[in-house]
């Protein structure tokens, strides 16, 4: 494996110095994802965007979960895993979410099943999804938007859970009693 470096605002390219204190700002914290990520400025500030659009669509804190966690656990994203563990607990959505979607049970809420399930087929199929798995989504209350609002979320864990495999991120120590 390429050792990658884990970047602070000294060691940063010039252009990745004010997203990795934005970084700090939001979390306290430089996250190591985001330390690796200012290696490539234009990912850094393109995973910023992205976060921010996505935690700003239509879904509600549990539904950004499911996705979030429906992605990273299909990527077997060691880092992103515990990482959004941490971040639904801060939004304060339901624990039981991750816990389920971690031991492949389903989902207790029938909606929210729905919208792993279609993230799933999205991550299967290669977003070549059946109409019969768009018409299971927006029987369960779905809608176009939110059809094009987890391609959003597979877009930003996309970026995530590969650049985590490449660069073997080292888990941040508040995320990893969720491991």
């Amino acid at each position: 494996m390429t050792d990658f470096k884990l970047h602070d605002t000294d060691s940063a390219p010039e252009d990745s110095k004010p997203l990795l204190a934005n970084s700090e700002k939001a979390f306290g914290m430089i996250p190591n994802l985001h330390a690796v990520f200012a290696e490539a400025p234009g990912i850094l500030k393109a995973y910023q965007d992205i976060h921010e659009l996505f935690v700003n669509s239509s879904f509600n804190k549990n539904e950004i979960t499911v996705v979030w966690q429906t992605i990273n656990v299909y990527h077997s994203c060691h880092y992103c895993v515990p990482a959004h563990t941490a971040i639904a607990k801060q939004m304060g959505a339901d624990d039981a979410i991750t816990e389920q979607i971690k031991a492949g049970d389903a989902l207790n809420d029938q909606k929210l099943q729905a919208l792993r399930l279609f993230t799933e087929a999205m991550l299967d199929k290669r977003g070549r999804v059946t109409d019969s798995d768009l018409q299971a989504f927006f029987d369960a209350g779905y809608n176009k938007r939110q059809v094009l609002e987890v391609i959003l979320g597979i877009a930003q864990k996309t970026m995530s859970n590969y650049t985590n495999a490449v660069a073997d991120t080292p888990v941040d120590e508040p995320f990893k009693k969720f491991s």
